[in-house]
């Protein structure tokens, strides 16, 4: 085992890796070999905490030579942020016990709700944006970053749904939870696109009342179309495709307001060989280095 790689009393197991204001990807099992033999050296791969909360085996094994290597981020899926029922504490523990063995740059959930006592939904489903739900938020958001030691990012959702229940737009809600929790932003362009096509209202709209000055990573994916039970156009943030146009141009206008942040594609549905997930990124690296220096915020997240 490289020094690099061990325990040791006097500094951390990994070297330190701020995620670079580059593109990153989801890392998959079937990718491993070949990014880690790959001349092009992708910025940083992104896990979902769920797939790695068991104590040993393969999976841990291939990670520790990612990790020896690239910056990671950990997305969590399961945490349930929004439910009505609390943050699960066996979860949140299992969680800890990922990012304390991985050492991550970034930890970041989502604005959803996927739990209820004891059931649990294979859908992050959406929440009411009102008083009662900004402050079961915040109060989850403070209990999980107490447990792990530093701040999160908040994911905004894609949604299909409205609620009569909602006193507020989603961007001042989200700014909202920002100012109170201390939490960073992700921002995921796919999902605005996708709820803005679904809800009707512009998502350049919507990005000029994000709070944009607190985002720390961006996502970008592929989505699929469907209809709904009257016919009309239905997006499904479906991550089994490329990047669509449309989001790509979103994307350069982000970009051009805030300067390069990292940025993930992600594509975990019908997962495509590695050169093409790695021709995602390098698109998106192509936006960053054009546009993010002259950006009207900066690059504020250079790599040390």
């Amino acid at each position: 085992m490289t020094q690099s790689a061990s325990i040791s009393s006097s500094g951390p197991r990994f070297p330190r890796a701020p995620l670079p204001p580059r593109a990153g990807a989801g890392l998959k099992s079937a990718h491993i070999d070949q990014i880690l033999a790959d001349s092009y050296r992708i910025g940083f791969l992104e896990i979902h905490a769920e797939n790695y909360m068991g104590d040993g085996g393969p999976a841990h094994r291939a990670l520790t030579a990612i990790r020896s290597e690239f910056p990671v981020s950990v997305h969590g899926v399961g945490l349930s942020i929004g439910s009505g029922s609390g943050i699960n504490p066996a979860h949140l523990e299992r969680l800890a016990r990922v990012v304390e063995r991985y050492e991550p740059a970034m930890v970041s959930e989502h604005l959803a709700w996927s739990s209820h006592d004891a059931g649990y939904f294979n859908d992050l489903l959406p929440v009411p944006y009102n008083s009662a739900t900004l402050e079961r938020v915040v109060s989850h958001l403070g209990r999980i970053q107490d447990r792990l030691k530093r701040p999160i990012l908040l994911e905004n959702p894609s949604t299909y749904v409205a609620f009569e229940q909602t006193t507020m737009s989603e961007t001042d809600f989200i700014r909202e939870i920002a100012r109170k929790s201390g939490c960073g932003l992700l921002l995921d362009i796919n999902n605005v696109f996708v709820s803005a096509v679904n809800h009707g209202f512009k998502p350049l709209q919507y990005l000029r009342e994000f709070p944009l000055e607190l985002v720390e990573e961006i996502h970008l994916a592929g989505h699929a179309a469907d209809t709904d039970d009257e016919g009309d156009l239905l997006l499904i943030d479906a991550h089994d495709r490329p990047v669509a146009d449309a989001v790509w141009k979103l994307y350069e206008t982000v970009i051009s307001q805030t300067g390069a942040l990292p940025t993930l594609v992600e594509w975990d549905n019908d997962v495509p060989d590695w050169p093409v997930l790695r021709r995602e990124a390098q698109l998106a690296d192509a936006i960053l280095d054009r546009l993010g220096p002259a950006s009207l915020l900066g690059s504020r997240h250079a790599a040390e």
